[in-house]
C-alpha cells in the first residue's frame, strides 16, 4: 500500500497558495480515479482507492504545513504502511515553475513539512516529488510568496505542471524511485558509492 501526502494548508483562504500544490496534485489523482477524498480521520482527510492496481491512500493532512508530520505518523501507522511506501507532493521555491526533482535519502531540500515529517517517522527514506513554483519576487519575504496565490499566466503553465506531477505520482506506485529520478530528473538517479572494505592481507 502506497501512502501519497499532498503538502498544503486547510481551509479556502489558502485553495490556490503556491504552497497548496500538493493538494492539487492529490484532488487530481482522486477525480482522475474516482477516489473520494472526504474520510476524516485525526488530523487529516483521506481516500482509499487503487491506482494502477495497486492500494494506495490519498492524504491532505489537516495540520499546517509546519505540523504534517503528526498527520502523516497517524496515518502510517493507523495502516501500517512502509516508510519507504510514502510518496510527499511538495512546492519548491528554489526551481523555476513547472520545473520538477524526485528525491528519497540524499534530498538538498530545506522543507519544514519535510523535516516535521522525518522527525515523526524518525526516517527521511520516503520519496519528495518537488514541484517548481518559482521564485520569490525582489522585495517578497519567502512565507509572503508561499501564500501568495499563483497569477493568471501561470494558471494556465500550471494545468501541464500539474499533470507531470500525477504522471511521476503513478510512476512511483509501480517502479522504484531509481527508475522515475532517471526519467524525469536532468542528473538521474544519485550514484551512491558502495562501501570499499579494506583488503586483509593474510601473512603465511
Amino acid at each position: 500500500m502506497k501512502l501519497i501526502v499532498g503538502f498544503g494548508n486547510p481551509g479556502e483562504e489558502y485553495f490556490n497558495n503556491r504552497q497548496n500544490i500538493g493538494f492539487k496534485v492529490v484532488d487530481i489523482l482522486g477525480n482522475n480515479e474516482n477516489i473520494d477524498i472526504r474520510i476524516k480521520k485525526k488530523k487529516s482527510i483521506i481516500g482509499r482507492g487503487k491506482i494502477s492496481g495497486e492500494d494506495v491512500v490519498l492524504l491532505k493532512p489537516q495540520t499546517f504545513v509546519t505540523l504534517l508530520g503528526e498527520s502523516v505518523l497517524y496515518i502510517a501507522s493507523f495502516l501500517r504502511i512502509n516508510v519507504r511506501d510514502i510518496i510527499c507532493v511538495l512546492e519548491d521555491p528554489s526551481l523555476p515553475l513547472g520545473e520538477i526533482r524526485i528525491d528519497s535519502i540524499m534530498s538538498k531540500l530545506k522543507h519544514p513539512g519535510i523535516e516535521s515529517i522525518t522527525r515523526a517517522l524518525k526516517s527521511d527514506r520516503f520519496a519528495k516529488v518537488r514541484i517548481g513554483i518559482g521564485y520569490p519576487k525582489k522585495g517578497v519575504t519567502m512565507e509572503e510568496h508561499l501564500l501568495n496565490d499563483f497569477s493568471e499566466d501561470e494558471n494556465f503553465i500550471l494545468i501541464d505542471v500539474l499533470n507531470k506531477a500525477e504522471e511521476v505520482v503513478r510512476m512511483l506506485i509501480t517502479h522504484s524511485i531509481e527508475d522515475v529520478q532517471n526519467k524525469y530528473n536532468p542528473e538521474g538517479a544519485p550514484k551512491i558509492k558502495k562501501r570499499q572494505l579494506p583488503k586483509i592481507r593474510i601473512r603465511r
